[in-house]
Parts: C-alpha cells; structure tokens; sequence
C-alpha cells in the first residue's frame, strides 16, 4: 500500500510539472494589445467623465444665478426697488466722474444670501478699498464663483492695488459704454440706481438683470470697485477699461457696421459676457428664471434683452 501510494504521489508530482512546463508568458505582441486596449478605453472615459462634470458645474453656477435672483427678489420685496448698480456719493447723473465708496449690487444681497454677519462687517462710511474694509471684501463665497473658472482666489485689483474676492457674476447695466454715462444705464444695474420691477417695461421675461463673465475676461469682484482702479484683461495690458467694469457689463449698441459683441465673442472686451460653458453663458433674467444665451443669439436680440424699457420687441430664439 505505501509503494503504490508512493507511485500515486510521484505521478501526481510529475503531472504537475508537466503543466507548469507547458505554461506560456505574455508575449510582446499580445502586451501591446492590452495596452492599446486599455488607451483606448481610457480615451473613451476621459471625455465622458469631463462631460458630466461639465454638466454638474453647468447645474451648480444655474443655481448659483438662481440664488442670486432670489436675493434680488428679496430685496425688492423690502424696500421696494432693486438694489443699487453701486453706491456712489456722485449726485450728478450725467458726470462720469465716481466718487465712491463704490460697494456693488452684490454686497447688498448678502443679508438675503444667509451672510448677515459678514453685511455686518463692513464699513460702508469707507470706501470699498479702505483697510477697514479688507477682511470681508476678501472673503470668498461660491454663490458668486462658476465651478468651471479656475480663478477661485483672492486676487489684487489693477490701478489700485487692493485684495479682493472674485466673482463670476457680473450685473447688467444695459447698452452703451459704462464708462461714458456710469449714472445713465438704461439696464436695470448702474451707478445709484433704484430700479424697480414696474420700471422693466420690456418685460421681466424679456430683460438680463445679471451675467456671467469668466476670469479669462477680467478678473471681477463682488463686493465693488474704487475709482482708482481699473479693468485690466489678464493677457493684455493694453486692453484696459474703467473700474466699473469689475462689478457691471454692458451688451453693447447695435450697429450693422460695428455689430456688439455677443457673449463669448472672439473679440469680447472686458466690460463684455463670457463664459467657460460651451455653446453660451447663463443670465439671471428679471423674473427669476435663469437660462443660457447661446453665442449664436442675433446681435438686435442681444442688445434688446440688456434694456429695461427700449421698447424692443424679444423674439425667441
């Protein structure tokens, strides 16, 4: 019994190393193969994960937009107009000259944006730039932030160096240049305004209360702007544009010969709507809604929904 037992096991043992024996390695041919396989998997994947982030960032700037419209609605509730494009001590409506302290439309929003105590921190007998001023216009909040701009850090304003938090979220002054006639913006957002909803006679359906505007545009901020700043695009210094331009844009008049420039337009200027989206950029309209304006909206249509009474008929497109 304990021979044949023996002759079992040896047969086994032998068997065994027969099929290690026989075992073949990858060859280089076939390793290859797997690899080209697995870049190709990995080409496929990377572009799907890339889309449904970008659609998740698309979603959470709407929403930050649709946040910002509940706040404008708030405020209109409670005192009965808009707030103010910026605040500025210039009572004379057609001097361009600004004055100061220049705190913007978004710092107002704050207390309905559940960020009372950060309101409650600044100083609005300074400046926006004045050292008093330093810690809460530097403070960051995503409400303002689009997730698919890099830009997401205190930067230092041009002209005037100043620390300040930015924003992708730009309020809509109307047609024209900003800088010409600061106090005459015939949008709903300019310097001293106190615009309120019956003044929308274009429709609140029909007119852009605030845009986006992407950091490789300009740098923008929430909290406001000092007259001794200025709009400087980060590529180009010599494109250069005055300090309102951080916290309002404008669409542009309508010219055949010298058409505006839609939103994301090749020849965008910083004072313009850009967006890192693609096919368009999202705007807060006046009754809440938000939505995307492709680039491919006709110039008359641009121009007509950044007016509050022009008088434009908005088709839809």
């Amino acid at each position: 019994m304990y021979v044949v037992h023996t002759e079992r096991s040896h047969t086994v043992g032998l068997t065994m190393n027969l099929r290690r024996q026989n075992r073949h390695a990858f060859t280089l041919i076939e390793l290859l193969v797997v690899i080209a396989i697995i870049a190709v998997l990995i080409g496929l994947l990377v572009p799907a994960v890339q889309k449904v982030r970008e659609a998740a960032n698309r979603l959470t700037c709407h929403n930050n937009l649709k946040q910002i419209g509940l706040a404008m609605h708030g405020i209109h509730d409670q005192f009965g107009r808009l707030p103010p494009g910026y605040v500025d001590l210039q009572t004379q409506i057609a001097n361009p000259t600004d004055l100061g302290p220049g705190f913007g439309w978004a710092t107002a929003l704050l207390p309905q944006l559940e960020q009372d105590p950060l309101y409650k921190q600044f100083n609005f007998a300074q400046p926006v730039s004045n050292a008093a001023n330093a810690t809460p216009r530097a403070t960051l909040l995503k409400v303002f932030q689009c997730p698919s701009d890099t830009h997401n850090q205190v930067f230092n304003t041009t002209g005037l160096a100043v620390s300040m938090a930015p924003s992708n979220y730009v309020g809509m002054w109307g047609s024209g240049e900003i800088a010409d006639d600061p106090g005459r913006g015939n949008g709903v957002l300019y310097r001293n305004s106190r615009t309120r909803m019956a003044d929308i006679l274009d429709g609140t359906t029909n007119t852009i209360l605030v845009g986006e505007r992407s950091s490789n545009l300009l740098k923008c901020t929430w909290a406001g702007f000092d007259p001794a700043m200025t709009a400087e695009h980060p590529a180009d210094p010599t494109e250069v544009e005055a300090a309102q331009a951080l916290i309002l844009g404008h669409t542009g008049e309508f010219d055949p010969f010298d058409p505006p420039h839609t939103p994301n337009s090749p020849i965008a200027h910083v004072d313009d709507f850009w967006s890192r989206h693609t096919g368009g950029a999202n705007f807060l309209l006046g009754d809440g809604s938000v939505r995307q304006i492709n680039n491919t909206i006709s110039p008359k249509t641009w121009v007509a929904m950044g007016t509050r009474a022009g008088g434009e008929i908005v088709p839809s497109e």
